[in-house]
Formats: C-alpha cells, sequence, structure tokens
C-alpha cells in the first residue's frame, strides 16, 4: 500500500465503488436501450414516489401524469437505477472524505460542496430552479477549486475531481429526463459515467499500488494513450448513435448501408449538438439520411480504434511479462467487433446491444488499468 493513502481500508472502497460504477453504467444501457428513460417523467422522484409505483392507480393525480402515463413495468427500471447511481455518489464522498481528511480544511470543504448540492435538490422539486442551479453550480466550483489546489499524492486530487463528475452526472440525469432525451445530454451523461468510472478505476490501482515495471513503459503508455483517445471518441459517437435511434439506419446491412457501400447521407443535419429545448427525442427526430451519416461515422472510427488496439495488443505480446494483457485486449477488440456486427444483423437485439456497451466499458478498464500501472523501472 502506497503511503500517500490516508486510510488503510481506502483500496477496497475504491474497488467496490468500481464495481458498482460498471454496474450503473451497463444497467444505464439497459434502461436507455429498452426505451424506459423517460418512465418517471419526474425527478428525482417517480410519479412523486421515493420507489416506483406498481400500479398505476397508485399514481393518482400526480402532475408527472400529464406529461406521461404510467408504464409499470419501465419505471421501476429508471428509478432502480437512480437509486444505485446514489449509492455510488455516497461511495465516492466517502472517498472524497477520506483522501481530504489530511488537507487543511479538507473535509469541511467536501461537506459545504455536498451540503448545497443536496439542499438544490428540494429547491428544484419546488420549482425553484434558479436558486437550486446557483447552488449546484457552487457545489462544483468549490469541488473544482479544491482539486485545482490540492496535489495528488494522497489521491485527493482526484477524489475531489470524481465528486465533481458524479454531481455532474446527476445533473445530466436530471435534464435526460426533463428536457426528454435530448440526445447530447444523453450522449453526455453516457461519457460522464464512463469518466466516472476511468476516474474509480485509475484512483483503485493507485491506491492498491500494484505498479507494472517496465523498461519501456514510456513508450508503451503513449500507446495506450492513442488507443485510448480514440476509443472515447468511438465511444462518443456510439453514445450519438444510440441517442439519435440510428443503430438501424442501414437496415440490417453490413458492411454495406441500404445496398451500399456509400449511400446518401447528410452529414450536416445528423451532427447538430442543439436543437433547443421541448421536442420529445424519443424514438429520435431526424431523416434517414441524418441517421445514415451517424451510423457511418461510427462504422469508420471503429475501423481506426480496432486497427489501433490490435497495433497495441501485438506490441504488448512483444514486451515480456505483457502477454496476459495482450491476449485480453486483442480479445476484447474482437469481441467488440462482433457484437457491433451483430446488432445490426440481427435488428439490435436487447442482449447484444447491453454487451456491446459493456464491451466499451472492459476495453476501457483495459487501458485505464494500463495506464495507471505501467511504470518505469525502479533505480
Amino acid at each position: 500500500m502506497t503511503r500517500a493513502v490516508a486510510y488503510r481500508h481506502f483500496h477496497r472502497i475504491a474497488w467496490l465503488a468500481v464495481a458498482l460504477a460498471l454496474g450503473v453504467i451497463v444497467f444505464g444501457a439497459f434502461v436507455r436501450l429498452s426505451n424506459a428513460g423517460l418512465s418517471c417523467p419526474d425527478w428525482p422522484t417517480c410519479y412523486g414516489r421515493a420507489t416506483w409505483p406498481t400500479a398505476a392507480h397508485q399514481v393518482g393525480d400526480h402532475a408527472a401524469v400529464a406529461i406521461r402515463p404510467v408504464e409499470v413495468h419501465k419505471a421501476w427500471r429508471e428509478q432502480f437505477h437512480r437509486m444505485i447511481a446514489g449509492l455510488l455518489g455516497v461511495l465516492v464522498l466517502a472517498l472524497a472524505l477520506l483522501a481530504a481528511r489530511r488537507r487543511r480544511f479538507g473535509i469541511a470543504r467536501i461537506l459545504a460542496a455536498a451540503a448545497l448540492v443536496a439542499a438544490a435538490i428540494p429547491l428544484y422539486m419546488h420549482g425553484e430552479h434558479v436558486a437550486a442551479s446557483a447552488l449546484a453550480v457552487l457545489g462544483e466550483a468549490i469541488l473544482l477549486f479544491a482539486a485545482l489546489r490540492w496535489s495528488n499524492l494522497d489521491l485527493a486530487r482526484v477524489a475531489a475531481l470524481t465528486l465533481a463528475v458524479i454531481v455532474f452526472q446527476a445533473l445530466l440525469g436530471m435534464w435526460t429526463v426533463t428536457w426528454l432525451l435530448k440526445p447530447i445530454v444523453v450522449m453526455g451523461h453516457l461519457l460522464g459515467g464512463l469518466l466516472t468510472f476511468s476516474l474509480l478505476l485509475w484512483m483503485a490501482w493507485r491506491a492498491t499500488d500494484i505498479p507494472i515495471r517496465l523498461a519501456e513503459a514510456a513508450a508503451v503508455r503513449r500507446g495506450v494513450i492513442v488507443a485510448l483517445v480514440l476509443l472515447a471518441v468511438q465511444i462518443a459517437l456510439g453514445g450519438w448513435v444510440s441517442a439519435n435511434y440510428a443503430a438501424l439506419a442501414c437496415g440490417n446491412d453490413f458492411p454495406t448501408c441500404v445496398g451500399r457501400w456509400w449511400p446518401p447521407h447528410d452529414f450536416r443535419e445528423g451532427f447538430v449538438l442543439w436543437r433547443g429545448i421541448g421536442v420529445d427525442y424519443e424514438g429520435g427526430i431526424l431523416d434517414g439520411e441524418a441517421r445514415i451519416a451517424i451510423q457511418l461515422a461510427h462504422r469508420m472510427m471503429a475501423v481506426a480504434v480496432f486497427v489501433s488496439l490490435l497495433w497495441l495488443a501485438a506490441k504488448l505480446l512483444r514486451t515480456p511479462g505483457m502477454r496476459g494483457w495482450a491476449t485480453l485486449l486483442g480479445a476484447l477488440a474482437l469481441a467488440q467487433v462482433g457484437l457491433g456486427i451483430a446488432n445490426v444483423k440481427l435488428g439490435l437485439p436487447l442482449a447484444v446491444a447491453v454487451l456491446h456497451n459493456a464491451g466499451a466499458v472492459l476495453l476501457l478498464f483495459v487501458l485505464v488499468s494500463l495506464l495507471a500501472r505501467l511504470r518505469p523501472p525502479e533505480p
């Protein structure tokens, strides 16, 4: 265990948070892909309930009914996802408090930020949106200022930053519902979840302190960073595909699209990020050519990511002691491509689509783990 960590069970809490973050991301994909993202039209309650309605008559004349009729079989998915995300937030708060406890006013800063965000929630529920937003922004500012000022010797910086990301994730989750599945928000929510997972994973490895010592660690790290950047872009494109319901824009054709290698498309319309508020985006609003453009971009980027991952796997295979990582990375890359093709050919079955999301998280796990653990030999 590194001397920098302020609490001897810190790494165990961090690994528990990593596992829970993985569950939140995969279950969130299930919620989104099963079209349950708007099944609780109010936030953070579900038709005014802390849990969810188990029968339509339990809702009564709650205002949320005017937004969307009750779908009991879907409502539990959305609200349960909120609950496990809230539990993850509690774990991240605990990590931030533990990491900051040796900093001057460290615990006070973390608690003040958390209190401001907590106070914003009832204000939002009572329609005081401006006041709620002001408190949430102030809480975020405290966390970001602390992260900038603190060093990362005791993981205080990354812990405060992770808590700030979690707070912003809660805001994105709220906007996902209140802005009716707006694509830029849905994509941002996915990226925020994966960023949270990556930060927690990096923190868990650093707290566990099991480095991989390599003479060519710097060169391998550069390859990992390139692959990680390309994977992040591809994940963003995948989120854009999902948020705009463009997964089957090419029908069941692969590698062609609607029977052609380069069908009519509209990249300009397909990648408009902001279209205003008040439109219900469930089911998508783009025409066929715009959706085809999104699907084509995702496929072309997939080739670049696949090549970079195989190149990195080949490099690791030639590096002594790294064959296990090379095999895992290569197998995950092949599986991810196979799942993507299966999504198209089989018409986007729910199980395959969720596994495709999980595959992206596992690829992220490998790359972030290597980035956190690779170090040059000790003098």
